[in-house]
């Protein structure tokens, strides 16, 4: 039997980072030093208090029995009070907040739970690969609209809203932006907001990297909005405002029937979180702060010093206001040859030792781009701004090399 024999499977296309991954491990086993902006996964450790509380929670025995699948009261509580101080939202822990495995786990799931054959979802292009894929994989279509949130993705909104059959299910969101950076105003989620309510379509958030800013203007939340949790669920997650990927902890909140639909389905697939990291995830939004503050200022300077040397060699990309990451047009030399960005991430990765993601992998209107994360410190970001330089030096070189089809 062969594996594209699977309904689901067939719906995935090859993984466009699978190239440049392997490249990166053929070099790596060949002692080469890459210096890897591909995946955002935080490089610091998780704060020390976070760590201490795991270690105390584990040791008692109950902690090992299985947990409760929504999320112990304790984490769901805590997370209310985030949005409480955050952003002046209140929430109903019991009825309005789930725990989930990171807010990829979260997004699918939901996915599997609110969609039927043919449903229709509205999705940003490019965008985190979930956002689409879950849709997918849960049987229903994808309908791309803009990224940038102005009045372009809201007609956008409206137009396929108006004549779409059926009627869309859904809008995606997801701001602060992966890939692009791209940040929303409360103005736009009202408006938002209000299209979804006139349409009869749900709205679903992600802000994974609400605390990852760096102009002192805190990014919105959707349910700031009046009357938002009438059709709006948002996705928040640990894992980059404490350093915490590996720990897999996410959440949903706002609508109730989004949330009780999310429960449902994952009251069948998981029993939560091992109960000693959700008792340290409780420990991350009650505890001290100071944490956050210390890793949005050290990607800031990350940003700053790889930013400003891209533009300074000639690779004009904007700084970004939010995230962890830096969108980038690939130079207009090597887009001319009508390369993916797989192609030009391979050569940037063959001949500089630098990793960065391909934008193709956000979407198909990503492909003149790739896309930097801030995960090296400033000495490798340095060294790596000395590799592009050489890079771009010989690319007449680089470009001939691959026009050729002979490669490096």
């Amino acid at each position: 039997m062969q594996e594209n024999e699977f309904y689901a499977i067939r719906r995935l296309p090859p993984y466009v980072f699978a190239k440049v991954n392997a490249k990166k491990a053929s070099l790596r086993a060949d002692n080469e030093d890459v210096i890897d902006f591909g995946m955002g996964n935080p490089d610091q450790p998780t704060p020390p208090h976070v760590v201490a509380k795991l270690c105390e929670a584990v040791q008692n025995p109950r902690a090992h029995r299985y947990s409760v699948s929504k999320g112990i009261p304790g984490l769901r509580k805590a997370l209310c009070a985030y949005y409480d101080r955050r952003f002046n939202v209140k929430l109903d822990y019991e009825k309005e907040t789930i725990v989930t495995l990171g807010s990829k786990e979260g997004l699918a799931n939901l996915a599997k739970a609110i969609v039927a054959p043919g449903d229709t979802v509205l999705v940003p292009n490019p965008s985190y690969p979930i956002h689409s894929f879950g849709f997918l994989i849960a049987g229903g279509t994808v309908r791309k609209i803009p990224v940038d949130p102005d009045d372009d993705f809201l007609r956008a909104v409206e137009t396929a809203a108006r004549y779409s059959v059926p009627s869309p299910l859904a809008v995606v969101v997801s701001y602060p932006s992966n890939p692009t950076a791209k940040i929303a105003t409360l103005d736009f989620y009202k408006e938002l907001v209000a299209m979804c309510k006139k349409y009869g379509m749900f709205l679903i958030s992600d802000i994974a990297y609400a605390e990852i800013y760096y102009n002192g203007n805190p990014p919105p939340s959707v349910l700031q909005v009046a009357g938002a949790k009438d059709v709006a669920i948002e996705f928040y997650s640990l894992s980059k405002t404490y350093s915490m990927p590996g720990w897999r902890i996410g959440f949903g909140s706002g609508n109730e029937r989004l949330v009780a639909a999310l429960t449902r389905v994952k009251s069948y697939l998981d029993y939560g979180a091992f109960t000693p990291i959700q008792v340290a995830a409780t420990e991350a939004l009650n505890g001290p702060q100071d944490c956050v503050d210390d890793f949005r200022n050290m990607y800031k300077e990350r940003r700053d010093v790889l930013v400003d040397g891209l533009n300074a060699l000639g690779w004009t990309l904007e700084k970004p206001e939010a995230s962890m990451f830096a969108w980038a047009k690939i130079p207009a030399a090597f887009l001319k040859t009508g390369m993916t960005s797989s192609e030009f991430s391979a050569l940037l990765l063959d001949y500089a030792n630098v990793a960065v993601s391909p934008g193709g992998g956000f979407g198909e209107d990503g492909d003149d781009s790739v896309r930097f994360a801030f995960v090296e410190n400033v000495q490798r970001t340095k060294q790596a701004l000395k590799n592009i330089k050489k890079f771009f030096k010989d690319q007449d070189k680089i470009i001939y090399a691959f026009q050729s089809g002979r490669g490096k």
